[in-house]
């Protein structure tokens, strides 16, 4: 009789595993107002992230005023990273039941990763200050991959660094991003309600959708 390998587990990181709109709204602020721009407001900054830094600042700029050519969006993306990399940890916080729930998922023998569109840097400027990076010996930021999600890139990519099969591998995450790059590498998402989703987190098409990250290992109970 064989036993299937542990379930792999992929994780988003904005909007899923921690809350960091207030360190994000902070920095991209900083880097408005030497530009001479309005500042931003966490609400609208709910509404930017999710497809990479150069993403974000391209939508503060548009959203604030003119927006950024391409020559001076590269610098003005490179001034933001910096910023945010002294200011990742100051406001962010793992969302309630996170480490308790990640806890219970590396007992139960889940090999996990963090796969996020958000630069591999301040990614990990924030795991290890929030002590997460103890639970994810695979990370793949922006940047890690030549595509980013929804492209199913970094998914196989942190498969690949897991050791780790489609067929016995799920992401879990809050927007549609997740969903699309997940479903290209054939591999099921959950998504949690409470994150950064652009639209309507039910019409996704997800596997499920739950409103608590405690719910995680009841999912997957039930679900493999």
């Amino acid at each position: 009789m064989t036993t299937s390998p542990p379930l792999a587990l992929l994780f988003d990181l904005d909007g899923t595993l921690v809350h960091s709109l207030p360190d994000l709204t902070l920095a991209l602020n900083r880097l408005l107002a030497e530009e001479g721009r309005r500042p931003v407001s966490e609400p609208e900054v709910a509404r930017m992230v999710g497809d990479g830094a150069r993403v974000l600042v391209e939508r503060a700029f548009i959203a604030t005023g003119a927006a950024a050519g391409e020559p001076d969006l590269d610098m003005l993306t490179g001034r933001f990273v910096s910023i945010y990399e002294t200011a990742a940890t100051g406001g962010t916080q793992p969302y309630p039941g996170v480490v308790s729930t990640l806890v219970k998922l590396a007992e139960r023998g889940h090999p996990m990763a963090v796969c996020t569109n958000k630069p591999y840097r301040p990614t990990m400027v924030l795991l290890e200050a929030l002590d997460l990076l103890r639970f994810f010996p695979v990370v793949i930021g922006g940047g890690s991959t030549a595509e980013r999600k929804p492209h199913p890139q970094p998914v196989l990519a942190a498969l690949a660094g897991l050791g780790a099969s489609a067929s016995r591998a799920l992401m879990v995450g809050d927007g549609l991003n997740d969903v699309l790059a997940a479903r290209g590498a054939g591999v099921p998402c959950v998504c949690v309600s409470y994150g950064y989703p652009h639209g309507a987190v039910e019409e996704f098409g997800a596997l499920a959708v739950i409103d608590r990250f405690t719910d995680l290992p009841a999912i997957i109970a039930k679900n493999f």
